[in-house]
C-alpha cells in the first residue's frame, strides 16, 4: 500500500524520490517550515532559477537535507521542465518553472532568492512580503545605500527606495551580526567581493593610499549572463581577451562605498574589468600605495587579523599568488600578496569563483545566517581541479 503526501504544490510517495529526500508521516508542520526531529527543513524560492546564478542556487541547495526548492521561477521557461533546460539537473529535479508571482512565492517560502535583472526585485517588494519571508536578492538594487548613485549608474529609477536603508550589504565576513537579524539582503557582485575582500584588512587598519588604489579585474564568460548577446559568443571569446565597462562598470560604486566604510573616508577607485575566455573565475590583481614602509610580516599580521578565523578566505602562503583553478567550484576566496619596495606599493590579488562565492554560494552562506544555522553547511565545497 501507497501513502500519497500532499505538501505545498508536491505530492510525493513514501517511496524515495530522485529529487527530495524522503519523508515520514508524521511531519510537524511550523508555519512554512516543516520540522522533521531536530531539523526543520525551509523552503526556498528562487525567482531567477534558470539563469547561471540561479542555476548554480539549484545546484548547491538540491544537496541539502534541510532545504526544499518549493518554487523554480523563470519568466522565459514557464511550464516547462526545469531538467529539459539544465539537462544536469535529469533525475534530480522534476519540477516544472513557474512565473515569477513574488506574492504567492511569499506565501509558500521562508525565503525567496531573486536571481534576476536590476530593477526586479526592487519593483515587486513590498512590507507585506517582507513580513512573509525573508529575501536575499543576487541583483544590485539594494547593496549601495545612495539611491542617486543607484539611478546614475544603472540608468534605472528605484522602485522601492525606502527599503535601501533597511536592507543589509550581505558580505558575511564583514556583516556578519547584521545579516543574522536581516530580512531582506543584498547579495554583493562577482567582482565586488573579489575586489573589497582583497583589500579590506589594509583599508581598515590604514595601510594603504586608498586614493592611489587600482583594481584590474578578469572575469569567466558566465559572469555576464546566460543571455545571448553577440559579445559573449564562442567566436567573439574565444582566442581573445578583452577590457570592458572602462572607467564605466557598475559595480564600481559598490567597491567605493564599501571600501569607503572599512577606510572611514570616501574612496574613489580605478576599476578595469576584462572579459576572457574561461567559463568562471574571478582574479583581481589590486595596487596601491602603502603609506608608510611595511614588512611583510607585518601585512601578513593584518590580514591574519581580519581572516584567520573565516571558513571561505584563504591567505596564501608568501610567493604564493591565487589561480582561479584553485577556487573552481567553491565558495573559496584565496589571496596572496606582494609588496614591492621599489616603488613602495603593495600588490594584492584575488581569486574567488563568480558564480559561487560570487553568487549563489555568498547567498547561502547568508541564508544560514539568517536562519542560525552553522555558516558553512552546505558549502564545504572542495575546489574542482583540473
Amino acid at each position: 500500500m501507497q501513502v500519497l503526501l500532499i505538501l505545498g504544490r508536491g505530492i510525493f510517495k513514501n517511496t524515495p524520490s530522485p529529487t527530495r529526500q524522503p519523508m515520514e508521516i508524521g511531519l510537524r508542520l511550523t508555519g512554512k517550515m516543516i520540522e522533521k526531529g531536530a531539523e526543520k527543513m525551509i523552503k526556498a524560492g528562487i525567482i531567477g532559477a534558470t539563469g547561471y546564478a540561479g542555476g548554480e542556487l539549484v545546484r548547491i541547495l538540491t544537496s541539502r537535507s534541510d532545504v526544499e526548492i518549493v518554487w523554480y521561477g523563470s519568466r522565459s521557461y514557464i511550464d516547462q521542465r526545469y531538467a529539459d533546460v539544465y539537462r544536469n539537473m535529469f533525475r534530480i529535479v522534476d519540477e516544472k518553472c513557474l512565473d515569477d508571482n513574488m506574492e504567492e512565492l511569499a506565501d509558500e517560502a521562508d525565503v525567496i532568492f531573486t536571481a534576476t535583472p536590476q530593477g526586479f526585485c526592487a519593483s515587486v517588494i513590498n512590507e507585506e512580503i517582507l513580513s512573509k519571508t525573508k529575501i536575499i536578492d543576487l541583483s544590485a538594487d539594494f547593496r549601495i545605500k545612495n539611491v542617486n548613485v543607484y539611478e546614475k549608474w544603472y540608468g534605472i529609477r528605484h522602485k522601492s527606495p525606502q527599503l535601501i536603508e533597511e536592507a543589509v550589504y550581505g558580505l558575511c565576513e564583514v556583516n556578519r551580526e547584521q545579516v543574522k537579524a536581516a530580512r531582506l539582503v543584498a547579495n554583493p557582485g562577482c567582482y565586488t567581493t573579489c575586489s573589497i575582500l582583497t583589500a579590506y584588512p589594509l583599508a581598515r587598519e590604514g595601510l594603504i593610499d586608498m586614493s592611489t588604489l587600482i583594481i584590474d579585474a578578469k572575469s569567466g564568460t558566465s559572469g555576464a549572463g546566460r543571455g545571448a548577446k553577440v559579445p559573449n559568443l564562442f567566436c567573439e571569446v574565444n582566442e581573445n581577451m578583452k577590457a570592458y565597462g572602462v572607467a564605466s562598470h557598475r559595480h564600481t560604486p559598490e567597491i567605493e562605498e564599501q571600501l569607503g566604510y572599512a577606510a572611514k573616508e570616501a574612496v574613489t577607485v580605478s576599476f578595469t574589468p576584462h572579459l576572457v575566455p574561461m567559463n568562471r573565475g574571478i582574479l583581481a590583481t589590486e595596487y596601491a600605495s602603502l603609506k608608510k614602509e611595511t614588512t611583510y610580516e607585518e601585512v601578513r599580521k593584518v590580514y591574519d587579523k581580519y581572516y584567520s578565523g573565516e571558513p571561505f578566505i584563504r591567505v596564501l602562503d608568501k610567493g604564493v599568488y591565487p589561480e582561479t583553478k584553485w577556487v573552481e567550484g567553491s565558495n573559496y576566496v584565496d589571496i596572496g600578496f606582494q609588496i614591492d619596495e621599489r616603488t613602495n606599493r603593495i600588490i594584492m590579488i584575488g581569486a574567488l569563483d563568480n558564480l559561487v562565492k560570487g553568487a549563489a554560494g555568498q547567498a547561502v552562506q547568508n541564508m544560514n545566517l539568517m536562519f542560525g544555522l552553522p555558516e558553512d553547511k552546505g558549502l564545504k565545497l572542495v575546489p574542482v581541479f583540473p
